[in-house]
């Protein structure tokens, strides 16, 4: 069932649903040709990728999930909610789907968990395109580690269940261009918003720090594929990632965004097209 509150102008998308044991995964599978699999980070789900979508379904399939907890997936009690077990859930799609020569378009945590399916599964990425993410541990991030311990403590907790913070204040504040992100778009972030599930990735940020640094070991087998790495310059936490990555591929290309903070699909989505579809047809 469709909810009142999401706006169908902004996602006129069909719904599709998997089980995948915990819970049902909520996912977008529009058009049809070579398939782009996007993936979304946290506080956001697959109305991130709407523009890409719309944009892209006349000549590509677009597969795009919500993790369970986000969006439209279910919100099980019994489940985790780290991101390695979202990276499973995400391989059970893939594999169900029969995806081969996809696209693989990755943002915020959506990063660890869609590259860990790359690492496994070079043979099935055709490309890769890169939006404001990491894959390796924080500890030895100084400031991000301290907002690490804070948000993932008892205060961080309180923040995100009951203000609604991941959305009100993490998000708004990373967005650098606001002209786009209007208080129609904010809403419908906060609408199907979980404050527990929100919570666990700022504990997993650095809770899961070995599973990142076991990724992060293995990045050489992301090396030959060809990527596009589109990066937000004013992202307040991960702008400075970008050199990091740039050194893993053997074939990159760069896209550097000024005036775009953390989440250039929602800022920046008419912009970056021309390059997303030469680079896809290259």
């Amino acid at each position: 069932m469709t909810p009142a509150w999401l706006d169908r102008a902004e996602y006129p998308f069909e719904s599709h649903r998997l089980d995948v044991g915990a819970g049902r995964l909520h996912y977008v599978d529009e058009g049809s040709g070579a398939p782009i699999l996007m993936v979304h980070g946290t506080p956001t789900w697959s109305f991130l990728y709407r523009h890409l979508i719309k944009a892209l379904r006349g000549r590509y399939r677009c597969v795009v999930p919500d993790h369970l907890g986000f969006g439209l997936s279910d919100r099980p009690t019994r489940f985790s909610y780290r991101p390695h077990d979202q990276a499973r859930n995400l391989a059970r799609l893939v594999d169900t789907l029969g995806l081969k020569d996809f696209t693989l378009v990755v943002h915020d945590f959506g990063g660890p968990i869609g590259l860990s399916y790359a690492i496994e599964h070079p043979e099935r990425v055709s490309r890769l395109v890169l939006f404001n993410t990491w894959m390796w541990s924080l500890e030895d991030d100084r400031r991000l580690r301290l907002i690490g311990r804070m948000l993932g403590g008892r205060l961080g907790r309180v923040l995100y269940e009951r203000l609604g913070f991941s959305v009100r204040v993490m998000l708004r504040h990373a967005i650098a261009d606001r002209s786009r992100y209007t208080p129609a778009v904010e809403r419908q972030y906060l609408r199907p918003l979980d404050g527990h599930t929100t919570w666990i990735y700022a504990r997993e940020l650095l809770g899961s720090s070995d599973w990142y640094d076991a990724l992060w070991r293995r990045r050489e087998r992301l090396a030959a594929i060809p990527a596009l790495l589109a990066w937000g310059m004013k992202d307040p936490a991960f702008a400075g990632f970008l050199p990091r990555w740039r050194g893993v591929f053997d074939l990159a290309q760069v896209i550097e965004l000024p005036d775009c903070g953390h989440a250039p699909p929602e800022e920046r989505a008419p912009e970056l097209l021309p390059f997303l579809v030469q680079f896809l047809e290259a």
